[in-house]
Order: C-alpha cells, then sequence, then structure tokens
C-alpha cells in the first residue's frame, strides 16, 4: 500500500466518537451561526495561544484580509502604503494585502530556514513602509525578537501569518502572540484542521478585535446596525465544535509530528537530499517537512515509484503568478525562485506509523542509486 502524504481519516480515527459527539450536540440546539460553540472556542483557542481575544472567521485568507483591514479602518495604515512580506510563502499572503488596496514588498528568504531573512527586512523599509508580515513557513516560527525590534524602532505594525503554526513556541511564548495581531487557517489539512473551512485572528489590541468583530458580520456591532461596510466571514458552529475537540489532542499530535521529523532528521543521509534547519526543537510544529534538491523532480518520481506521496508547496512563488504579473512581473528574487524549484514535501502527520516512516526514509537514502 501506499504511504499517503497525510492520512485524515487516520488521524481523526482516536477521537472520531468525539467528533460525532460536538456534531450532535450543535444539531441538537439549533443554533448554527455566532452561538455558545464559536464563543467558547474563541476563548480557548486565545487562552491557548496566550492572547486577549481570538475572532473566528471564515477561513485563513479572510483572517489575514480582516487584520488588515482593522487597522485601515482604525487609520493605522492607508491605501498605497507598503506591507514587507515573505517572497517565500503562499499566495494569500499577498492577496490579503492587495486586497487591502496595499503594496506588498516581496523580501527573500533566509535559504535555510525559508522564513524571512531580517537583515533583508531592515533594507527594504522605506518611506511608505508601514506593516511587516511575517511568514512562519511550514511551521516554524520565524526571527519574531529580531523582527518585533525592528518594527518597534521603525514604528511598523507587527503582523503573524500563522496559518501553519498552531502551537509553536519560542522562549515560552507561542505562535500569534508575538505580533501585533496573527492570523490563523483552520483548513483541514493543518496542524488544526476543521471538517471543512476556517479561520481565526487572534490579538490583544482590543480596539481591532471590536473591529474585526463587526467587520467579520457584515460591519454589524448589534443586529440591523451596520457600522462599516463589513463581509459575511463567520466561523459556524459546527466547525468551532469540533476544532474544540481536536484543540485538546493538537498538542499530542504535534509530538508525534517532531519524532516524525526526528526520525527523517537522524536517518536520511543522501548528499542529493538537503534537509530542513532546525532553529529550536520548539519553534517548528512541522506542518510539512520540506527538503531540498537540485533533482526534485527525480526524487518525487522516485519516491512515486517506491509507493510514497510527496508534494510540492509551492510550484510558482507569488511574483511569478500571473495574478500579480502587472505589479511584480518584474521582479528577478534568486533565492525565492531556487527554493520553489528545489523544495519537497514529504510525508508528515499524527497519524503515520513507524512503519511508513522507514519506508520513507529507505526510499530517500535509495536516490540516487539509479540515477
Amino acid at each position: 500500500m501506499d504511504v499517503p502524504f497525510l492520512d485524515l481519516r487516520a488521524a481523526h480515527a482516536r477521537y472520531v466518537d468525539e467528533l460525532k459527539t460536538a456534531t450532535a450536540r450543535v444539531i441538537d440546539s439549533g443554533w448554527y451561526v455566532m452561538g455558545q460553540e464559536l464563543a467558547a472556542f474563541e476563548h480557548e483557542f486565545a487562552a491557548y495561544c496566550g492572547v486577549g481575544q481570538a475572532i473566528g472567521v471564515g477561513n485563513g485568507l479572510d483572517a489575514l484580509t480582516l487584520i488588515l483591514r482593522g487597522y485601515r479602518e482604525l487609520g493605522r495604515l492607508a491605501e498605497g502604503d507598503e506591507v514587507i512580506v515573505p517572497a517565500n510563502t503562499f499566495i494569500a499572503s499577498f492577496l490579503a494585502i492587495t486586497e487591502n488596496r496595499l503594496v506588498p514588498v516581496p523580501v527573500e528568504p533566509d535559504p535555510a530556514t525559508f522564513n524571512l531573512d531580517v537583515a533583508r527586512v531592515k533594507a527594504a523599509i522605506g518611506p511608505r513602509t508601514r506593516a511587516i508580515m511575517a511568514v512562519h513557513l511550514y511551521g516554524q516560527i520565524a526571527d519574531m525578537a529580531a523582527l518585533r525590534t525592528l518594527a518597534d524602532r521603525h514604528g511598523l505594525l507587527l503582523i503573524e501569518d500563522a496559518a501553519q503554526a498552531h502551537g509553536a513556541a519560542m522562549d515560552g511564548c507561542r505562535a500569534g502572540a508575538f505580533g501585533d495581531a496573527a492570523a490563523f487557517s483552520f483548513f483541514p489539512t493543518k496542524n488544526l484542521g476543521a471538517l471543512g473551512d476556517g479561520g481565526a485572528v487572534v490579538t490583544s489590541d482590543a480596539p481591532l478585535a471590536e473591529r474585526i468583530r463587526a467587520l467579520r458580520n457584515y460591519g454589524s456591532d448589534i443586529k440591523y446596525r451596520h457600522l462599516f461596510p463589513g463581509v459575511n466571514s463567520r466561523l459556524d458552529e459546527l466547525q468551532a465544535a469540533m476544532l474544540r475537540v481536536k484543540l485538546r489532542y493538537l498538542d499530542e499530535e504535534i509530538d508525534r509530528r517532531r519524532e516524525v521529523a526526528r526520525r527523517y532528521r537522524n536517518a536520511i543521509h543522501n548528499p542529493q537530499i538537503q534537509l530542513p534547519m532546525v532553529v529550536m526543537e520548539d519553534a517548528h510544529v512541522w506542518h510539512l517537512f520540506v527538503v531540498r534538491s537540485v533533482r526534485r523532480d527525480d526524487l518525487q518520481q522516485h519516491l512515486q515509484a517506491h509507493g510514497i506521496q510527496s508534494q510540492v508547496h509551492y510550484p510558482v512563488p507569488p511574483h511569478r503568478q500571473p495574478a500579480y504579473a502587472a505589479l511584480l512581473g518584474g521582479l528577478h528574487l534568486p533565492i525565492t525562485e531556487r527554493l520553489h524549484q528545489q523544495v519537497l514535501s514529504l510525508p508528515m502527520g499524527p497519524a503515520m506509523s513507524d512503519a511508513d516512516v522507514t519506508r520513507v526514509i529507505a526510499a530517500c537514502q535509495s536516490f540516487g542509486d539509479i540515477a
């Protein structure tokens, strides 16, 4: 049998009865949007992240977009302002910026960690820079201490795209609590994934939280009073109830992901495969285990021939996408472009068996034998 890239059915099996009970509880309640399950999850997730408030929204992109929209409404950002963003990220980080008529300024990553290079961020700060968006790519926290110092020195907002980093921690502080606000995705494949789509904003900025709560609900603070031209982006009761179940198991599942990653890192020794760098063990929750190879496509085919699924995250960087041809098409970002040609994600998940891990290691070790 194939080694799946991620087996969600197996991951849910250990608490499937609790998920069914939570679903039944919502059905029996007769209340399906903006009810007690959402309120409880928001309280529990805020406490987990170590922040003042969490606001459940429709998805991770909406979470990022609403943070920037909230700061625009509060006068902290204005049309045409620049937001520094990693060039090496999923396109959602860029979409949230341009949706708010702000200007993305892509910055090259540290090729060892895949995250923002602080020296390059410093060099990119200009007269219209108003915010830094740090992405904790693949589940590893960016250098938030240095970015916080830099943001404070220049009076900039610091926003976390924590869509892949639920539970990651550094010096006792969890992802979501480093910046002025953070966005999380609960897409099913995330470490804390719903059984549908969902997202959340977390922040200790009370005025921002109040504004986002209204914006997500048609701009309304109380029923039929609309303070702003808002949107409809609300985490529903069913997803909130299931996320409450899964949040209780998140740390255990992260521990298993770390065990898998530790085995990969200790046993894969192939000069044609570059393993990811880990800055601090607690700071990485291994949403993805991403290796590099100059023969990436050959490696993927080799793994497939051995019954092992793998994925490319992401084959084309945002600045090379047709959506940004007019705005960013002239940019040449060699580190980012090289990474997107070389990265490959190996199977990773809390339900991986030891035997499957062994198969992945053996296949990686044998790569090149047939070259």
